[in-house]
């Protein structure tokens, strides 16, 4: 059973006065009825003396102290984050999905507050067994699982394995010990067009990921699966994209995926008792940003598929749900040191000594992001500028046409919120520039999780001629 969940901490009365966002580009309309979610930790506050702190601590104290560029993560925030959704579906596992961001100290927290946790690599896995972590709270994704890493899960025992295609069961079933089960679910596509950006919208059919329900695939797969005495089929999963900010693509995945299990009741006698329905859930990344509701969508998800299931006679499968960047994103704001201040062009641009070494998003996908002066404070008028990355590429820019005091200078820090998430766990060492710290900060102390990588890291993977 999971774990209760550990008390919030108290805030640290010191803080200051609440962080006011500076005014950014005006966003994407947002869905109806989806909320203004904060850019910042609930901890932010302005710092008397000038600048920013998140969890009592000052940004500018940090960035001296453990150098730029340095990832922050606020640990109360995360916990809180996690508490939501447990509270919001007390009956439905919450999975924290590693992919966004995991270390042995997130693998604790996410236990301690009661979460499962999914993960897509025997590497994922091994760390998340190494700290703790119980195997049978743990889901194994990937549409291409290696032999490493579906051993690495029947070793370790892990509770779920997805199956994402056809050719995975056989193979699956070979490698189960004989008698034993493994329990597995089956990723399935219920043809929903959903997402931020083309590149993670992955319940639509024509992409990687998982089986068609419309092509019959996916009808063809769970036969194959109930024909293997090795395997368990325990239940349906899916996950619609990324950056999904409205609930209609979740209802209608519903209205799809219940139709389904009724389909293999009535074929094969077989009444499926989880459902499994990702996550995807969007953040607010620039003031205005819309973001889903752990309760709202309770309320509206959770009315829905009981409405259906009792609509095609069903009793109600377990739910599943798996938010990663709505837990970690809010909780971590990434902090660089300006180099350079340049006008050309009729453009000016602020050089940080990070990039897409350790933010690849905007490079990839186009994501904007709220920028503002962290170590101290500016009475000077602000100006649109473009903060760029250190990398030798144009690309290389973390923030277009962000509004920053005039008086911007060399040496001074700068801090990008919601960045806890698939920043780290994207980075490269692009130009062998070794990726940044992290660094958790909770009632007024900060404490390194993750050291920065150094020229010796990187320098001791060649191994010569």
């Amino acid at each position: 059973m999971p774990n209760q969940p550990k008390a919030a901490r108290p805030r640290n009365p010191s803080e200051g006065a609440p962080v006011a966002v500076p005014t950014a580009p005006v966003s994407p309309p947002r869905p109806s009825g989806a909320p203004v979610a904060p850019v910042w930790p609930a901890s932010a506050r302005e710092v008397p003396a000038g600048g920013l702190a998140v969890g009592g601590v000052p940004l500018g104290e940090i960035a001296d102290r453990f150098g730029t560029p340095v990832y922050v993560l606020d640990e109360d925030e995360v916990r809180t984050r996690a508490r939501a959704w447990r509270t919001a579906l007390p009956g439905a596992d919450i999975a924290y999905a590693g992919k966004a961001f995991l270390s042995r100290a997130m693998v604790r927290w996410i236990e301690e507050e009661g979460l499962c946790l999914d993960v897509c690599s025997a590497g994922e896995l091994e760390l998340a067994a190494h700290s703790g972590f119980p195997a049978e709270r743990i889901l194994l994704h990937g549409n291409a699982k290696s032999p490493d890493d579906v051993r690495a899960a029947l070793r370790l025992g892990v509770g779920r394995i997805v199956i994402d295609g056809t050719g995975e069961i056989a193979r699956l079933a070979s490698l189960v010990p004989p008698g034993s089960r493994q329990r597995v679910l089956l990723r399935v596509v219920p043809g929903v067009t959903a997402g931020a950006h083309a590149a993670v919208r992955t319940g639509m059919d024509g992409q990687k990921f998982g089986l068609s329900v419309t092509g019959g695939e996916a009808e063809e797969a769970v036969a194959r699966l109930l024909g293997q005495p090795r395997l368990e089929l325990a239940g349906l999963h899916c996950h619609l994209g990324s950056q999904i900010a409205g609930l209609g693509p979740y209802v209608t995945a519903v209205r799809r995926l219940v139709p389904l299990l009724a389909r293999i009741r009535d074929r094969h006698g077989v009444t499926l008792p989880e459902l499994n329905l990702g996550g995807g859930f969007a953040i607010a990344y620039r003031e205005g940003d819309p973001a889903v509701d752990p309760r709202t969508y309770a309320d509206r998800i959770g009315g829905e598929l009981a409405l259906e299931c009792t609509r095609f006679g069903l009793p109600v499968p377990r739910l599943t749900v798996e938010p990663g960047r709505w837990i970690a994103g809010p909780a971590g704001v990434a902090l660089y040191r300006v180099l350079s201040v340049k006008s050309t062009g009729g453009r000016t641009f602020v050089a940080v000594d990070g990039g897409m070494s350790d933010n690849p998003r905007p490079a990839l996908y186009g994501a904007r992001y709220t920028v503002r002066l962290a170590g101290r404070s500016s009475a000077a008028p602000a100006r649109a500028v473009t903060v760029a990355g250190r990398h030798c590429e144009a690309g290389d820019v973390l923030a277009d046409e962000v509004a920053l005091p005039g008086d911007l200078r060399p040496g001074d820090v700068l801090a990008v919120p919601a960045s806890g998430a698939y920043h780290l766990s994207m980075a490269s060492s692009y130009n062998l520039v070794g990726r940044p710290p992290v660094v958790a900060v909770s009632g007024g102390r900060a404490r390194l999780l993750v050291r920065r990588e150094t020229a010796a890291d990187l320098r001791s993977r060649d191994v010569g001629e």
